[in-house]
């Protein structure tokens, strides 16, 4: 799988891992883990993102710092990896720049269709996340080189990225990849689960709260839906990371095929899509001009929280099987 990606990675001094901006587990954690791979094999390398690391994640800072990137420093780099994105603007504004280096750019991805920029990548759409990707790159090149901070890392996005292995994505190679990074990482899960999970302030609780009671449901009861507001953010002091995991909700409710949840940002409002059924979220958010997986998917809406429940849903319409 990494044939041609491992020696081009090697041949350079310098490179900037950027991971995508909004970062979740498995950006970050395939991002620092790659670094570390990096530096164990020579090569110098620095972490960016456009946006801050929400406070579950921040202790994988603690591995590898990540920086804000400027675009005047990244001339004295020689290459640039991308990981858990395939398209430049995932990345921020600086990243969608960054072809006017002229430097060779990789990419580390597992969702679909691409962007043809890169001058060699590992694509693998069902992969369950970036982070098996990644420990497949350690696998092939040298497994004895995981340590414990790259296993905690890697661990970290494949249990958030496949809901802590609940999804259709799990395959016998995750649970493997899961079972070797604890084994040579020397860590138990509870350690990193923890970290990610419990460690929730009770104002994130009270904003839950306020988002349960605007779920409804929609075509039959098959499709639901749930939103924050701006108002929901100044009544509980909290902010956008404090939404993490919250689209769960609404898609645990018997009978419901796919969930929308609706987050209103400072001009737009941001959609995250989710599916456990044959809906395709990510055919949905490309008409929104978004993108994801099948089952997993995100967009933008300009507009009225009313009017993005509406449309969506009017978008989304045609593909229910019982109505």
């Amino acid at each position: 799988m990494f044939e041609k990606l491992i020696p081009e990675l090697l041949s350079h001094k310098k490179i900037g891992v950027f991971s995508h901006v909004r970062p979740d587990g498995d950006c970050l954690g395939s991002q620092v883990a790659l670094c570390l791979w990096l530096q164990k094999n020579g090569v110098d390398s620095s972490a960016f993102n456009e946006d801050e690391v929400n406070k579950n994640l921040e202790w994988l800072t603690e591995f590898k710092k990540i920086d804000k990137p400027d675009f005047s420093d990244l001339k004295e780099f020689d290459a640039f990896v991308f990981v858990d994105g395939n398209a430049l603007h995932r990345f921020g504004d600086t990243a969608e720049k960054i072809t006017e280096l002229g430097k060779p750019l990789y990419m580390i991805d597992h969702h679909p269709q691409p962007d043809e920029v890169f001058k060699e990548f590992v694509s693998k759409t069902d992969a369950s996340s970036t982070c098996e990707l990644v420990y497949n790159l350690f696998a092939e090149h040298d497994i004895a080189q995981i340590d414990e901070q790259s296993a905690k890392a890697m661990y970290v996005g494949i249990v958030t990225d496949t809901g802590s292995f609940q999804f259709d994505s799990v395959k016998p190679g995750t649970m493997k990849a899961a079972a070797t990074l604890l084994e040579y990482g020397n860590f138990t899960p509870d350690e990193v689960v923890q970290k990610v999970y419990s460690s929730k302030p009770m104002k994130q609780i009270k904003l839950l709260g306020l988002a349960l009671d605007t779920i409804s449901l929609h075509e039959n009861q098959q499709i639901a839906t749930m939103y924050v507001t701006k108002a929901m953010f100044q009544k509980t002091a909290t902010s956008n990371e404090d939404t993490e995991g919250f689209v769960a909700y609404p898609l645990s409710i018997e009978g419901v095929k796919a969930c929308i949840f609706f987050r209103e940002d400072e001009d737009r409002i941001k959609l995250s899509l989710r599916s456990q059924s044959d809906i395709d979220v990510n055919e949905w958010a490309r008409e929104l001009n978004g993108g994801g997986h099948k089952k997993a998917a995100g967009a933008w809406y300009k507009g009225k929280m009313e009017e993005a429940i509406e449309d969506v849903i009017s978008i989304g319409r045609k593909q229910w099987i019982n109505d």
